[in-house]
């Protein structure tokens, strides 16, 4: 049985396609065989939603009158890229406010989706094409010409678990790790990530069409520090890292719904990106791709308390369960990324190809093979970060602001007592107060900054 992706663009211009989300193509596959599927649907949906920090935009601000060639720019205070053409830029999701370190470019690239006014500050040295020499002024994507969101590296096709084997709690891009092993962090959303229901790329490359933060948007290539040497299991998964996408869509078309500014504490800003890729099921090979499940799916334990030391193997299964033995020692898990956003993902994404809103598109170019090579670096400079939550009121329970909660589970990460918690079947955060010890960790760890502690009159 094969399909053309002419044939499946028909059916989804005509209403027809069948499409199913990764999640309910693994249900279909208890009762029907490999060959049945590949016959029956058209595109299988797939979602991830987490911390992608290699993320920014371009933006094009239209020049005033008199002219300036831009050469410092700030955006909230934030530093911009000032090494282009005169009114073009490009702000990193990292970048870091001169003036609050828990605020930075993924905050303003949010802030401009929602509509808001940022303030533009810029310098240049003035030229006889460009004598104004300063500007502050207000923008938002609406009065500025271009706004392009382009992201080197997003949608890892693996990611490594991270444990902590030192005394002492540590902050990373991990989240929270607690010390002595006393949590295991992984950031993957499985089974319905994109890159794992197509492990080879082979509808994957240069120019296919995604669902890119509530747009659409195109992969423009692969994305830096892509690996597609990376050592792989049985299923043809890579345990470890594996492909990147490099990705660009229009931020002015953009939804804060499926992209969040992130702060992970003494680490620094990332942004929440929302990706989905419509995997067409052109013949058997693909509709045996899409049916892999989270114990297919393994990946390295690795020990950030000793110089990032690989412990072992582990399933998502396993990470899944909130529980992994490690040696002789039980050790909670907690996901970093959002199982529930991903799953929103990928419905949304199956919506717009259901009413005819979104073609595929065959890719242009195949992603290419290559491998990471790895950077030497002597005596890093370990600092620790200002605590900024420290002039928050405090409180022995934690108050969360649950109409932006993204259900990451970042925040389940140093929570000992098990009060807080990402389980099945929805995915949603969970507390459970009679369990909570006012440890306040739960309040560093969440990258959204929605936890804080109240005074409490009762006590």
């Amino acid at each position: 049985m094969i399909k053309s992706w002419d044939e499946i663009n028909y059916k989804i211009n005509r209403g027809k396609a069948v499409v199913l989300t990764a999640a309910e193509i693994k249900t279909m596959a208890e009762s029907k065989s490999c060959r049945r599927i590949a016959e029956e649907v058209d595109v299988v949906t797939t979602g991830t939603f987490g911390a992608m920090c290699s993320s920014g935009a371009f933006f094009n601000f239209g020049h005033p009158s008199p002219a300036i060639k831009m050469e410092e720019i700030f955006l909230n205070d934030v530093p911009a890229y000032g090494g282009l053409a005169a009114v073009d830029t490009y702000l990193g999701a990292t970048a870091v406010s001169r003036k609050k370190e828990d605020y930075g470019g993924g905050h303003v690239l949010v802030e401009l989706i929602q509509g808001k006014d940022v303030r533009l500050k810029a310098r240049g040295r003035g030229t006889d094409c460009y004598p104004r020499k300063a500007i502050s002024t207000y923008i938002n994507l609406q009065n500025i010409n271009e706004a392009i969101l382009f992201n080197p590296r997003n949608s890892y096709q693996n990611y490594a678990a991270a444990v902590n084997s030192s005394p002492q709690t540590l902050y990373t891009y991990m989240g929270t790790l607690l010390g002595s092993m006393g949590n295991i962090t992984y950031s993957s959303a499985g089974e319905i990530s994109p890159l794992i229901n197509c492990p080879d790329f082979s509808v994957i490359g240069l120019g296919s069409r995604i669902f890119l933060a509530g747009a659409q948007g195109f992969i423009t290539g692969a994305g830096t520090q892509f690996n597609s040497e990376q050592n792989k299991n049985s299923h043809n998964i890579p345990v470890g890292p594996g492909g990147t996408l490099a990705v660009m869509g229009n931020l002015k078309e953009m939804s804060a719904e499926f992209i969040k500014p992130a702060y992970y504490q003494n680490y620094g800003i990332s942004l929440m990106v929302g990706i989905g890729i419509p995997i067409p099921i052109l013949n058997e090979d693909i509709a045996r791709a899409v049916l892999v499940r989270n114990q297919d799916i393994q990946t390295k334990i690795i020990d950030f308390g000793n110089n990032k030391k690989n412990l072992g193997i582990v399933s998502y299964d396993e990470l899944r369960s909130g529980k992994v033995r490690l040696g002789n020692k039980i050790i909670k898990t907690a996901p970093l990324s959002s199982l529930s956003k991903a799953m929103s993902v990928a419905k949304h994404l199956q919506r717009w190809i259901q009413k005819g809103e979104f073609l595929l598109q065959k890719p242009l170019a195949p992603m290419p093979r290559q491998s990471v090579k790895a950077l030497e670096i002597r005596n890093p400079n370990k600092t620790a970060g200002k605590d900024v939550m420290k002039k928050l009121p405090v409180d022995n329970l934690p108050h969360i602001e649950w109409r932006e909660c993204v259900h990451c589970g970042a925040c389940t990460a140093p929570c000992s007592a098990g009060a807080l918690t990402v389980l099945p079947p929805l995915y949603h955060l969970a507390f459970a107060a009679e369990k909570c010890k006012g440890c306040r960790l739960c309040q560093k760890a969440c990258p959204l900054r929605l936890i804080s502690f109240r005074e409490n009159n009762h006590q």
